[in-house]
């Protein structure tokens, strides 16, 4: 199977979690795209959609979903998003299209977080995908100098600014051993909005899309 066709069948496995008569936390991305698409089937079944970026807003209210603002919703059942790396304890780094921020903030919200992605992003250590690190633009250089002290390669992202208009810093090199600890210290810098490692709220579910089929994993399972 292709990697798009591995795709397809983690976002269709997905609306297997979403709960009727509710709202589903979005996140964003190609398998998140695949998977609003899918939702599209099953849309009379829910009351709406938070969306975690503007782009998977429009294609949710494309396909009439009802797209509502997080500060009005009281509760979100599942939230499905996809991932850039994930290890066997459901730590993640996101943010390679640059929504780390509101996905980290509905994440934060849902009861559990459903992550679907291909075979191809399941690794043992993370930290060879860029950890994207979104910052105040003034802050720019204060965190790129911070990340080089602890032996990252920050990178700005060009001609890049998220949907909060903030910069991205890319840090390469890092091989992340402890990822909630990383992921606190990087928090704590002067100016950094926040990071794209996903480990102090993990994933609950993870959806892996592979020759054999989707394999499930829970988080301590």
């Amino acid at each position: 199977m292709t990697q798009d066709e591995l795709k397809q069948l983690v976002a269709r496995e997905a609306l297997k979690h979403v709960v009727e008569d509710s709202v589903v936390g979005v996140g964003s991305g190609s398998t998140v795209n695949l998977f609003i698409d899918a939702l599209a089937g099953i849309k009379g079944r829910i009351e709406g959609a938070v969306a975690a970026s503007e782009a998977s807003a429009e294609r949710l209210k494309r396909h009439g979903i009802r797209v509502f603002e997080l500060n009005s919703v009281d509760e979100i059942p599942v939230y499905v998003d996809g991932a850039d790396e994930i290890t066997e304890h459901l730590h993640m780094i996101k943010g390679g299209g640059g929504a780390l921020t509101r996905e980290k903030i509905v994440a934060a919200v849902a009861q559990k977080f459903v992550c679907i992605c291909d075979a191809s992003k399941f690794v043992p250590v993370l930290g060879r995908f860029p950890l994207p690190v979104e910052v105040i633009p003034m802050a720019r250089s204060y965190v790129g100098r911070a990340l080089l002290r602890l032996g990252g390669q920050p990178v700005l992202r060009e001609d890049f600014k998220t949907d909060n208009g903030n910069l991205i810093l890319d840090c390469h090199g890092l091989s992340i051993a402890d990822p909630p600890a990383l992921e606190a210290e990087l928090n704590n810098l002067a100016g950094v909005v926040t990071n794209g490692l996903f480990a102090r709220r993990s994933a609950d579910v993870l959806l892996l899309g592979s020759e054999q089929g989707v394999r499930t994993q829970k988080r301590g399972g």
